[in-house]
């Protein structure tokens, strides 16, 4: 059974600060003793239900907004950096990982950046290249890695944004009004811009001629496509102001990864202009997350959908923690996000087991999958194999697999749950997070051994792995 106690001391003091109140008088509004509260602020005591429910009355708070956020997903990315064989015989407990995340996530950031740097150090000093001179180039973070791990610590929820886009969509009347015509004609009447069809030989989804005010796009995208487009161009824009706010905060080491994080936040805006938030979420919840019939309501692609679902995490009215990813036929996790328990490995591929490379084998349908991971977690998962391209025979085609899935809680707000036995272990297939850190001894599917087991080897006997593992 895991551990149902509630450690959540920073959160406490970071309310406490905000509302300007000592520990005496905070303490005094939720009816507690001084004392209590200092322990509580330092994770020397939980947090019970009663001081929760006080909590929740006196600072108008949702109770789940103080159990989730950051800390499992930073948990999660530390307990696989202290896997690293490197620290061997350092091995904190999970209780004290909980308490360093909680109390210094500034420590636990840089750990892991220092983890990284040293991977990378690593990786270039095995490959013998012939650019060890330029080594200390290599230690730091790509522009790309720093973006990601920018939007995988926000929760994928970026709320100035995320307000200002449903601001303009209930101007323009969306979703009740077709988002195809809606965005185009804002775009003319408010900017000036009107959007063409690019010429067959432009290849290009978007190109965007600031002098001569006209936004081309692709004749051959599919029309879900487009119209993100041309909400890309209103959020480049009109959102210029709070786009640039954000980076400012976010102050990335380079130039090139605040330019990657503005294309990642005008995506973000987008998206939330096309399907706005209130009444995306209530669509959500109509539809059981079925992803075809939100796909057909917002006009949207069923990876527009997918993704937005899991940024629904606003405080106070989130939607169901689910996690989605984006993995390409070589088994790249091109996007990724969690809002769930389960955190995607930074390292690695995805565990073979998990239904989302069947998709490739079943393109066009649905495909689910009742899972358990090794911390006794159960999920269902949903996988769907999607196809970009465009442009005739001849053209490339960009094939992907898309995941969504949630805890097993969850489930019954899910189409996807319907004929399912959610009650039988034996329903629940065994998966990991990656080879790498999965404390499976006897999967079938091992690319590599865990990296802090020991392993035994029997020149005399030979089971499906070459080894066992301790």
């Amino acid at each position: 059974m895991r551990n149902s106690k509630l450690f959540i001391g920073r959160k406490i003091r970071e309310l406490r600060e905000a509302n300007r109140l000592t520990q005496s008088g905070f303490a005094g509004r939720i009816g507690i003793s001084t004392s209590y509260l200092n322990q509580i602020e330092n994770n020397q005591r939980s947090v019970s239900a009663a001081v929760l429910l006080a909590l929740a009355e006196q600072f108008r708070l949702d109770i789940s907004d103080l159990a989730t956020g950051e800390s499992e997903r930073l948990l999660s990315a530390l307990s696989e950096t202290l896997g690293d064989p490197l620290f061997d015989g350092h091995a904190p407990s999970l209780q004290e990982l909980k308490l360093v995340t909680q109390n210094a996530p500034a420590f636990a950031h840089a750990l892991i950046a220092a983890h990284q740097a040293y991977r990378r150090n690593s990786e270039q000093l095995a490959s013998l290249d012939d650019r060890l001179g330029g080594a200390a180039a290599f230690a730091e973070p790509t522009p790309y890695e720093e973006v990601r791990d920018f939007f995988h610590f926000v929760d994928n929820y970026i709320h100035e944004l995320d307000v200002a886009a449903e601001r303009l969509a209930q101007e323009l009347g969306i979703p009740e009004r077709d988002a195809a015509a809606a965005l185009p004609e804002h775009l003319e009447a408010r900017h000036g811009v009107r959007v063409v069809r690019a010429e067959p030989g432009d290849d290009v989804i978007r190109r965007f001629e600031p002098a001569a005010r006209r936004l081309h796009l692709s004749p051959y995208a599919q029309q879900a496509t487009r119209t993100f487009q041309t909400a890309f161009q209103i959020a480049a824009l009109e959102a210029e102001a709070e786009i640039a706010a954000i980076l400012r905060r976010a102050d990335f080491r380079t130039p090139e990864a605040a330019e990657i994080c503005r294309i990642g936040l005008q995506n973000y805006f987008a998206g939330a202009l096309t399907l706005p938030y209130q009444a995306f979420l209530a669509a959500a919840k109509d539809l059981r997350h079925d992803l075809e019939l939100l796909a057909a309501r917002f006009g949207a692609s069923i990876e527009q959908v997918a993704h937005r679902l899991s940024t629904l995490q606003r405080p106070g009215a989130k939607g169901v923690p689910v996690f989605f990813a984006r993995i390409d036929r070589a088994g790249n996790i091109t996007k990724r996000h969690s809002a769930a328990k389960l955190q995607f490995a930074r390292f690695g591929a995805a565990c073979p087991l998990w239904n989302v490379h069947q998709a490739f084998e079943t393109p066009g349908r649905i495909i689910r999958q009742l899972a358990e991971t090794p911390d006794g977690v159960r999920y269902l998962c949903v996988a769907t194999e999607i196809a970009k391209g465009g442009g005739g025979f001849n053209a490339a085609q960009r094939r992907y697999a898309l995941a969504l899935g949630c805890e097993v809680s969850f489930a019954a707000d899910f189409v996807y749950a319907d004929g399912l036995d959610l009650t039988s272990r034996a329903a629940f297939d065994p998966i990991g997070i990656s080879c790498r850190i999965c404390e499976r001894a006897a999967c079938a599917q091992r690319a590599v051994p865990p990296l802090k087991s020991k392993l035994t080897i029997d020149h005399d006997r030979r089971a499906v792995v070459p080894y066992s593992i301790s």
